[in-house]
């Protein structure tokens, strides 16, 4: 049987600030994931059922496989927010500068996020590492709150969590994560319609994407890191967008021998956005901070700017290097 946590009092000061307030914005990181957008939309139909006003608000759209949600389309996107609010939610985000939204701190912030580094920018601020995905923390939330998992709620904190976890591939998983999920299935959620959803949504783009940049894959001379790469030229040959590689990063870490895998995606010119995925104990995260990222052990990114082989370089050692602390004995008996 799972042990219940403790409540956080943030999770209490949070529910006691939302109840007395009626307008409220939310938002999450630029570039959302599936983690973000489950974590708003449940949210927003939690608050929905209270009957207050909500908008969703982001800077950037939805990856394509996510507009069959309920409640997607509608996400405002916009660089700016304004009105009379009451309250701004920001979630999944580490730093408000992050949601690429303007005007949030002109209100009442309220911060939930489960990544190592958040920066403490709301009013409230409740960070949890213990958390797979942010969405389980929404769902901790809505349950102080008195709010019913409707249907709509349940499939999006499920989505939340199925997305952030890797399909259940990551090491932050926990009893809770599958008590969670047991609960959303039993409030309505059809598990199998999500997973298809979410990966079984692909065009023909975006499989010759895959096929482009898969084959262009190098290794590492130890053959423990998969380094992958794409720029614009070579989406627009194979018919796709940089929206299509949504998940390709995890498709090398199914070979065995394969630790760890760097995505260098070209933002402009030298400009590059930097993915990383590790097994185990192999920490990334660090790796991702020291160039101004963040994430979480086995996923995280930062963006960089340099020659691409330089980079390749640097990133391939740093990644060598945490590949070993992993294995190392002092690692090994922790």
């Amino acid at each position: 049987m799972t042990t219940k946590n403790p409540t956080p009092p943030e999770l209490l000061q949070i529910a006691d600030a939302i109840r007395p307030r009626r307008r409220f914005v939310l938002s999450s990181h630029s570039r959302p994931d599936g983690d973000s957008i489950g974590s708003q939309l449940a949210m927003a139909y939690a608050l929905r059922a209270l009957r207050k006003d909500v908008r969703v608000v982001n800077s950037d759209a939805a990856p394509a496989p996510l507009m069959a949600f309920h409640g997607v389309p509608q996400i405002e996107i916009a660089d700016r927010v304004g009105g009379d609010v009451d309250a701004a939610i920001v979630m999944e985000c580490g730093d408000l500068a992050r949601t690429g939204v303007a005007g949030l701190d002109r209100f009442f912030v309220i911060n939930i996020d489960h990544h190592p580094g958040n920066s403490r920018y709301g009013q409230i601020n409740w960070f949890d590492p213990t958390a797979a995905a942010c969405g389980e923390m929404v769902f901790d939330l809505i349950r102080a709150l008195g709010v019913a998992l409707s249907v709509d709620i349940a499939t999006h904190i499920y989505l939340a969590i199925l997305t952030d976890t890797g399909s259940f591939h990551y090491s932050s998983i926990s009893p809770r994560t599958f008590d969670i999920c047991r609960q959303t299935l039993e409030a309505g959620v059809d598990p199998v319609l999500v997973a298809r959803s979410v990966y079984d949504a692909n065009n023909l783009g975006r499989l010759k994407l895959f096929g482009a940049v898969l084959s262009a894959m190098q290794l590492d001379t130890t053959g423990r890191i998969a380094i992958v790469y794409l720029d614009h030229e070579m989406a627009r040959e194979a018919g796709g967008t940089y929206e299509d590689t949504e998940g390709l990063i995890n498709l090398p870490l199914t070979v065995k021998e394969i630790q760890a895998v760097v995505f260098f995606k070209q933002v402009e010119g030298e400009q590059y956005r930097v993915s990383m995925r590790s097994k185990g104990d192999t920490d990334i995260s660090a790796i991702a901070k020291e160039f101004g990222g963040g994430g979480h052990k086995n996923a995280a990114g930062c963006t960089v700017t340099g020659g691409i082989d330089a980079l390749r370089k640097l990133f391939i050692e740093k990644i060598e290097n945490a590949i070993q602390r992993a294995s190392s004995p002092e690692v090994l008996k922790s």
